[in-house]
């Protein structure tokens, strides 16, 4: 009949990682042939033992481990299990043709196709389970001037100082670098793009909605942020005391472990527009993982 000429694979359901490629290259490989299947080359040495002692060793050359699926037309293993003694079991399938005459193809096997036959089996498998991720890096920068005022807003923290920093949002030039960067690792823009200076809803916004924001985008893909790490560059005020707070504030916002979160501070030595009082710059650093 027409159905017995229909192709069967024949799987063992030990082997959980099995790819549309090994499918395809089996299907192939039956053509011509009365059966297929996968196979790997044995690469280790073999050796024969008795009561523990090596006895002799085995000649590897022309030795292939078989795999599942194996393939055959319906007619074909139908006939071979037929013919096979009852009184006798059998490896595979395989082994039933070969038994009956018929020739089997071997095709390239694949090494995920492992067979879960032991407990450290399954360490193997879930970690061939696990979500494939890719890691992205991302790095922003910012700077604001000073202006007159009595406190700065700095990685969300409010620090009392003789002046502010100048800006169409609280003007938080660590969180605006850090949205930036968190941004900039799933390529989705800047904090302009999403928070225009030229919109009112964001006069005098906290920066800390534009954080969030940012980490909710890379969630939306799937991702997660791993560490960030900001660098704030100014003469004053004097970050040291504030640090551990901006720390914890910034771990609140990510909703990330503390030592995923690193604030440094540092001067430019007098030099240039920081050095000189007139600005604050900030950067900032970030890793996140995306799904692969």
């Amino acid at each position: 009949t027409a159905d017995d000429a229909e192709p069967v694979l024949i799987h063992d359901a030990a082997r959980p990682f099995l790819s549309a490629d090994v499918i395809a290259a089996l299907l192939q490989g039956l053509e011509g042939a009365d059966g297929a299947l996968p196979a790997l080359a044995v690469a280790d040495s073999l050796r024969r033992a008795g009561d523990d002692f090596i006895v002799g060793g085995v000649d590897r050359d022309n030795l292939w481990r078989a795999q599942t699926p194996q393939a055959f037309r319906l007619k074909t293993i139908r006939d071979a299990y037929a013919a096979w003694p009852n009184d006798e079991a059998a490896t595979d399938e395989a082994a039933v043709v070969e038994r009956a005459g018929g020739r089997v193809r071997l095709i390239p096997g694949d090494p995920r196709l492992l067979k879960l036959t032991y407990p450290e089996d399954f360490a193997m498998a879930e970690a061939l389970a696990a979500p494939r991720t890719v890691v992205r890096i991302g790095q922003g920068f910012d700077v604001h001037r000073w202006g007159p005022g009595s406190s700065v807003w700095l990685c969300g923290v409010e620090i009392p100082h003789d002046q502010t920093l100048i800006g169409h949002s609280d003007a938080d030039a660590g969180l605006h670098a850090l949205t930036d960067a968190i941004l900039g690792s799933i390529a989705d823009g800047d904090i302009g793009d999403h928070f225009p200076p030229s919109d009112p809803q964001w006069k005098g916004a906290a920066s800390d909605r534009f954080l969030v924001y940012a980490a909710e985008r890379v969630a939306a893909r799937g991702g997660r942020i791993v560490n960030v790490d900001v660098t704030l560059i100014c003469e004053q005020p004097k970050v040291k005391p504030h640090r551990q707070a901006m720390r914890e504030r910034l771990a609140e916002l990510l909703n990330l472990p503390l030592d995923a979160v690193s604030v440094k501070a540092t001067t430019s030595e007098g030099l240039g527009f920081t050095g000189r009082g007139e600005g604050l710059a900030a950067q900032a650093a970030v890793s996140v993982e995306l799904p692969g």
